[in-house]
């Protein structure tokens, strides 16, 4: 098992098939094969050795797939960097994982020089980018020319694929260890649920830095299906794209469905009707949202997806039926969906025992996808996996039918536009404002967003800070998506008998006569 399969696969079944398209470029898979292989020997010359790590800080393109592909056909494990993150909580990716070659494209050339200045281990820039490279920095497309293509060196199995950079409930990012073995067998699970099966075409609009997308990109590689990309969102463009390219299947957060469908361009004409799956995750969607959804994508399916980045992604699927007006009657609409091919999936209480159905427990998972571990990070690793099960923390219950229900969030994560935002990460950056005393940080009801980070802040004494300063400087810390929307300033927090800030009560206005407390 190993990720390059699907496309040595496709090179000899069907090399000539259009593997690739993004904007006016159009490669099929004899092309792309050749892409990758004489990457994956630029990256050798580079100093690439077997297990090293190699970084990439762009924007979706053909070149990011190239790059997912090239890096393990020479031997190497992905960094891929979130785009959203400041640059310190980039360079403290690169740092950890001691990557040592940093690609990025043109949205970020300005930044590289600061971020190999602040990463020691990262020797190398190089700019994939149109074009010419910049002083200092190795041109993509050069280095492609330059290079004869190689063999893939062939690992596999349980060898490191990548290190996925997730949020840290200790305030900083955790490297997710994931292996060949890891993302072949969330990729079959998902070619065995009826996703994205041989012949599609799908698009990359979700962040590719991002496992969700990533993941479903697995599915794509093993079937030998074409990869339509464009550069990021915009409703606009993914309408555009579906009607240029014959478009099947997409990934999507509830959050951009509604865009989507709420967007001006949707009545524009557009020919959406080669599009056949459109999975989403993140959190479920509204009846209100799939209404709209299924009247302007008429015969579309829509999956739901439940996992994190330690399942490679995908723990369940909710399949398509139940979003039906027929399948929604048996009330599975808010379910996460049950167990995936391959994975088993229980509720457990605090000392790992499963737990009687209906009852609020921790979702634990076991399977082949389960991560190896945090990067460098063994206590965590061994409080996440233990018994041979991974423990998501995440509260939900189990119906007689075998369908999870989330119904809160054990870490405190906050999920706000199909992104994680730990509340640890938040409070750490506000703390370091000279006029905060304590602070918590809590998600609360958003209809834009699903959840929205909210802060809750005691001020120093003589101090009086106001909420857009407080914002102001959480955004010089962190990134933007996971500062404040709103701050509430108080006499004093609630405390329990320990001393520990009581979340739950802060949450209660908020969530009260709601049937979750997650959005």
């Amino acid at each position: 098992m190993y990720l390059t399969q699907g496309l040595h696969r496709a090179l000899q079944q069907q090399p000539q098939r259009t593997a690739v398209l993004f904007g006016q470029r159009r490669r099929s898979f004899a092309e792309l094969g050749d892409r990758v292989a004489r990457l994956a020997a630029a990256l050798q010359s580079l100093g690439m050795m077997p297990g090293d790590r190699v970084a990439m800080l762009a924007m979706n393109s053909d070149r990011y797939l190239e790059y997912q592909l090239a890096v393990p056909w020479g031997g190497g494990v992905l960094n891929p960097c979130n785009v959203r993150w400041s640059v310190a909580e980039i360079v403290y990716s690169l740092v950890d994982s001691g990557s040592t070659i940093l690609i990025v494209d043109d949205n970020f050339q300005a930044l590289a020089a600061a971020i190999q200045r602040d990463s020691p281990s990262v020797r190398v820039l190089i700019h994939a980018g149109d074009d010419a490279a910049p002083a200092g920095m190795q041109g993509y497309e050069a280095l492609i020319a330059a290079h004869p293509p190689i063999a893939d060196v062939g690992r596999q199995g349980d060898d490191l694929l990548g290190i996925f950079y997730t949020g840290g409930t200790t305030g900083f990012p955790k490297g997710v260890m994931l292996s060949h073995a890891n993302l072949f067998a969330s990729g079959m699970s998902l070619l065995g649920e009826g996703i994205s099966p041989r012949g599609s075409v799908y698009l990359h609009a979700a962040p590719m830095f991002h496992l969700a997308d990533f993941g479903l990109s697995i599915p794509q590689h093993l079937a030998g299906n074409a990869h339509a990309i464009i550069p990021a969102f915009n409703p606009e463009a993914v309408l555009e794209c579906i009607a240029r390219d014959r478009v099947t299947d997409v990934l999507l957060v509830p959050t951009m469905i509604q865009m989507l469908v709420d967007h001006p361009a949707i009545k524009a004409g557009h020919d959406c009707s080669s599009l056949k799956r459109v999975v989403y995750g993140a959190s479920t969607i509204s009846e209100a949202v799939l209404d709209r959804a299924m009247a302007a994508l008429p015969g579309v399916e829509f999956f739901q997806a439940y996992g994190m980045t330690e399942l490679s992604p995908v723990a369940t699927i909710n399949p398509a039926w139940y979003h039906t007006a027929e399948g929604r009657k048996a009330g599975k609409l808010r379910s996460g969906g049950r167990a995936s091919f391959g994975t088993e999936v229980r509720i457990v209480d605090e000392s790992g025992k499963e737990v009687a159905l209906g009852t609020v427990g921790e979702v634990a998972v076991r399977g082949p996808n389960v991560m190896l571990g945090y990067w460098n990070k063994p206590e965590q690793t061994a409080a996440a996996l233990r018994g041979g099960w991974m423990h998501t923390g995440d509260g939900a219950y189990m119906d007689k039918d075998g369908f999870i229900f989330i119904v809160d969030r054990l870490k405190d994560m906050i999920k706000s536009g199909g992104e994680n935002v730990f509340s640890a990460e938040v409070e750490n950056a506000l703390a370091q404002h000279p006029a905060v005393a304590s602070c918590a940080v809590i998600g609360i009801p958003s209809e834009k967003w699903g959840e929205a980070v909210h802060a809750v802040v005691v001020a120093k004494a003589g101090s009086s800070p106001t909420g857009e300063q407080l914002i102001a400087h959480c955004r010089t810390l962190i990134a933007g998506y996971k500062c404040p929307l709103s701050v509430e300033l108080r006499d004093a927090l609630p405390l329990s008998g320990a001393g520990k800030i009581l979340k739950t009560v802060l949450r209660q206005p908020f969530w009260e006569g709601r049937d979750t407390q997650v959005g």
